[in-house]
């Protein structure tokens, strides 16, 4: 993705603007956080997924492009 044409990915990723600085964290804490524990449904599915004994359907925590209510306004 650091490579996306996207500008909002960039910015999130570190690739441009100083969005980390102004948060008074490195220019890539977003992309340093996803390289380590994965993106928000790697980890839902990894640990409490329907393939996971917990079982659990995404649901109404499904991303809101697929009828959820889970929703991230972009970092500007």
């Amino acid at each position: 993705m650091k490579s996306s044409k996207d500008p909002e990915i960039l910015r999130l990723l570190g690739v441009e603007g100083n969005q980390g600085e102004e948060l008074g964290l490195p220019k890539d804490w977003a992309y340093q956080i996803i390289k380590q524990v994965g993106n928000y449904a790697d980890i839902f599915e990894r640990n409490i997924g329907v393939n996971t004994p917990i079982g659990l359907e995404r649901g109404l925590n499904a991303l809101w492009t697929n009828g959820g209510l889970q929703y991230s306004p972009p970092f500007r």
